[in-house]
């Protein structure tokens, strides 16, 4: 890809050029007490000593090469590029680029040759930086004499001159095309790229490095220049360039030939077969990031193209470097080796290769990362891993399903990727996998064991469950995260024990009132309080209630008890009923009477009472139900109390579930910790038996 921004071109040129010149004398680009009209001042007159000494004589030709060094000393400051070129240097530079006419009898070497067309092409090149620049020294005809530039290189005086004039030509030809389309293809029509091509092959390494440079950036998006570049053979010498010791000659060079098969099937065989794929390799574990950064992005690449590739790229050592690149400071060396590795996982022994290389867990610490593509490229590596059963119980040991699943994840392309492992690794938990998990459960320390434990509470199958928590010791592992010290393991253990609990049943105690018992006698809605027929009367809070034996001996033990047995209501006319509010117990008896009743949540624990002293379960669990749905943090101890005074299991269920669905809400209360010791041995027995039932 063309990833070098303008700033860094600019630098290079700066950095080229200053090498070559530290014993000259520098003309500073500004001075802290100059005023900017004494700056354009000077710039002109630089450009008007440009427009009146084209000529070949000596003190012109020294004066030329004067101006357009100060002119590039001045436009390293970008910020004073624009008046550089309102001041009108393009159209001098350019005419500058050319070999002024011969002077009469003149046959030996001009002065100054080659040095004057160098700095301008050197100053033409840093206004290109800019990009609204770059047309306007284009249609001054700045292409044609840069290209006549390069042809220099195969002069017979192969002089330092020479080499330099033909470097700064590739420099400003690549600043000249850098993000322009157009351009870039009007390089091509002067008839550059064959040049460039041929001095990849250039005895000097910065001629060669700037060809290359200039080469990778044509071939950025440009169809056609690829297409060129590969026809003119520069295929054989960019792979042997890969091999180089010179890191900058190596960096270009995987450059060109990343920008060449992107998005070129084509060309990407082309270069395979042009014996790419060692050196590259070899690239990643360069001294230099950016080449080992474009190295991973072009494995990414080849990765793409087959799975037989990607198979030899693993054979041939890139796994190994790619993974220590994962523990690089350099957020886009990470990025690239998270692709690189991403297309390699989506083959079988791949998948298995990179996890046993050490790839999981710095991978797994990259879902933590703050650049969404880094994270995802990451994510979508996990993806491909442990869609191999070999890797799924190591992922899970090293703690990657509290990783995935605690996840902050920027960009919604990777919660559906997380999403996706999350399914895979739900579907892959059977068989020798969980097999390999309840070893690694008895046998590993603590923490793994607790972390396997965790996992399966979530990924396993319905028909595993009493196996793996009953029998395997599962549940021991949750309830010691519950009764742990640490606040994180216990809000882990309350996850991991409600997602069980929604497991178990399918339905919630608190999600359905409970069908009534059939009664054998149901007398109707007109029976209650009508004394037509009534053989017992009820005084509530001093007024008559009129009921009738049959039904109510039919409706519970307690009032089979209190009519058929040796109490001495059995044969009184008139019962009291001291403890009951009229409300309530009118209640209570038009459930007895048929059977279903709409109960109040503000009447509600007052009913439940009535309930469980008559023995009526089924008003019970309708008065369960309905104070279930009103427990809330606030409450949900003094819930709990109600259900242990009256032997409310649904309500003391409804509690539990409450407790750890709300666990990092209540863990704030001071009384939260006593109320989870105090109810762990219910919140066992509530799991020893929603386990142990069978299978609907």
């Amino acid at each position: 890809m063309d990833r070098p921004t303008r700033k860094s071109l600019k630098r290079k040129l700066e950095q080229d050029f200053e090498h070559e010149n530290q014993s000259r004398q520098k003309i500073p680009a500004t001075d802290g007490f100059e005023t900017h009209q004494k700056l354009t001042s000077s710039i002109q007159s630089l450009v008007d000593i440009l427009n009146s000494t084209f000529s070949s004589l000596e003190a012109d030709r020294a004066a030329a090469k004067r101006a357009t060094s100060a002119l590039s000393q001045i436009a390293k400051n970008e910020e004073v590029v624009d008046t550089i070129v309102d001041c009108g240097a393009v159209p001098a530079l350019v005419l500058h680029l050319q070999t002024p006419p011969p002077l009469r009898g003149e046959n030996g070497p001009k002065l100054y040759e080659h040095e004057v067309e160098k700095g301008s092409a050197y100053a033409l090149g840093l206004l290109a930086v800019k990009p609204e620049h770059q047309q306007l020294i284009v249609d001054a005809g700045a292409l044609t004499h840069l290209v006549e530039l390069l042809k220099r290189h195969k002069s017979a005086d192969n002089s330092r001159a020479v080499n330099g004039v033909v470097k700064r030509a590739a420099d400003a030809i690549t600043n000249l095309a850098h993000e322009n389309s157009g351009i870039k293809t009007r390089v091509r029509i002067e008839g550059a790229i064959p040049f460039l091509v041929e001095l990849l092959d250039h005895a000097d390494n910065k001629v060669q490095r700037a060809a290359a440079g200039a080469l990778r950036t044509l071939a950025f998006k440009n169809d056609e220049n690829k297409n060129l570049i590969v026809e003119c053979n520069a295929l054989p010498t960019l792979v042997i360039m890969l091999r180089s010791e010179d890191t900058a000659i190596h960096y270009e060079a995987v450059g060109v030939i990343g920008n060449l098969v992107h998005s070129s099937p084509h060309i990407k065989k082309a270069v395979l077969l042009a014996g790419a794929l060692q050196p590259v390799i070899g690239l990643l574990s360069s001294s230099c990031s950016e080449s080992q950064r474009e190295a991973a992005l072009f494995v990414g690449q080849f990765a793409a193209a087959d799975s037989d590739c990607k198979v030899h790229i693993v054979q041939r050592g890139a796994v190994k470097p790619l993974i220590d690149m994962l523990e690089s400071s350099d957020v886009q060396l990470k990025e690239m080796s998270a692709f690189a590795l991403g297309r390699l996982a989506q083959e079988t022994h791949n998948q298995a290769g990179i996890a046993h290389s050490g790839g999981i867990v710095p991978l797994l610490r990259l879902l933590d990362s703050k650049s969404g593509p880094l994270q995802h490229n990451a994510a979508f590596t996990l993806y491909g891993l442990v869609d191999n059963e070999d890797n799924v119980a190591d992922l899970i040991k090293f703690g990657g399903f509290q990783k995935l699943q605690d996840g902050e994840y920027i960009v919604q392309q990777t919660k559906d990727c997380v999403a996706k492992t999350m399914k895979r690794l739900e579907e892959k938990i059977h068989g020798r996998v969980l097999n390999h998990l309840l070893y690694l459960m008895r046998v590993s320390e603590r923490n793994v064991q607790r972390r396997i434990a965790l996992a399966l509470a979530h990924l396993c199958s319905p028909n595993d469950r009493k196996v793996i928590f009953l029998h395997k010791n599962g549940l021991d592992l949750l309830l010691g995260l519950l009764e742990s010290g640490s606040l994180k393991q216990q809000r882990e253990g309350s996850v991991a024990l409600y997602k069980l609990a929604t497991k178990a049943t399918s339905v919630s105690p608190v999600d359905s009132a409970p069908l009534s018992p059939t009664p054998l006698v149901y007398l109707g809605e007109q029976y209650v309080n009508n004394p037509t027929l009534s053989d017992v009367t009820f005084l509530v809070e001093g007024k008559r209630f009129y009921a009738h034996r049959i039904c109510l001996l039919a409706s519970s033990d307690a009032f089979r008890a209190m009519f058929d047995g040796g109490y001495r209501e059995r044969n009184a006319k008139d019962v009291e009923i001291p403890n009951i509010r009229w409300d309530v117990f009118e209640l209570m008896m038009r459930f007895i009477y048929t059977g279903s009743v709409e109960v109040n949540i503000n009447i509600a624990q007052d009913l439940l009472r009535a309930a469980d002293q008559y023995l009526l379960d089924g008003l019970k669990r309708l008065c369960e139900c309905t104070i279930a749905q009103d427990i809330s943090v606030e409450n949900v101890s003094l819930m709990y109390e109600l259900s242990e005074g009256f032997n409310a299991m649904s309500l003391r269920e409804a509690c539990i579930l409450f407790i750890l669905e709300q666990f990092d809400k209540l863990c704030t209360k001071p009384w939260s910790s006593s109320l989870i010791q105090r109810i762990m041995p219910e919140i066992r027995n509530y799991f020893e038996k929603a386990l142990s039932k069978p299978i609907n």
